[in-house]
């Protein structure tokens, strides 16, 4: 299963949610690829956010990589598209072509409450204490994502 974390600047919560989910995948014998990505432009090339890449470090996740745009071909390459909050949902399904590409969409925590759509807060312009709060929010959904791609796995 190859899943794809979207949100504004791919430099908080997608970064963190890849992270999280790549090791997992590695740690439980998953197959698939993991990245992140986002819809503006002015984070192209930069590296997670310095809350974020403590926060992983803290819990013994590595942010590595840069930030990047989301693209159309994006939809071939992944099962799963999480986005974190309803601009990233409108943002990806403007691009999306086919209800095939627009079921691959959903957000992250519909993982954990189906249907709800609720958004990840941007730690952008807050606090460590609020990428804490995130940090246990992607663990969690990262853990039914794992659950998720060994059923597909075993199927």
């Amino acid at each position: 299963m190859n899943v794809l974390f979207v949100d504004l600047g791919n430099v908080c919560r997608s970064p963190l949610a890849e992270a999280i989910l790549k090791k997992k995948f590695k740690e439980n014998n998953v197959k698939g690829e993991v990245d992140s990505a986002g819809f503006e432009s002015f984070n192209i090339n930069e590296p997670p956010d310095e809350k974020v890449v403590n926060t992983a470090r803290k819990y013994g996740y590595a942010t590595e990589g840069v930030a990047r745009i989301f693209q159309k071909e994006d939809f071939k390459l992944f099962d799963k598209i999480y986005v974190m909050d309803t601009k990233n949902y409108r943002d990806v399904m403007s691009l999306a072509k086919t209800d095939e590409q627009k079921a691959r969409v959903d957000y992250l925590l519909n993982i954990l409450e189906i249907g709800n759509n609720i958004t990840v807060p941007d730690p952008y312009q807050t606090d460590m204490q609020d990428c804490e709060v995130i940090f246990g929010l992607l663990d969690k959904a990262t853990d039914k994502i794992v659950e998720l791609a060994k059923s597909v796995d075993n199927d």
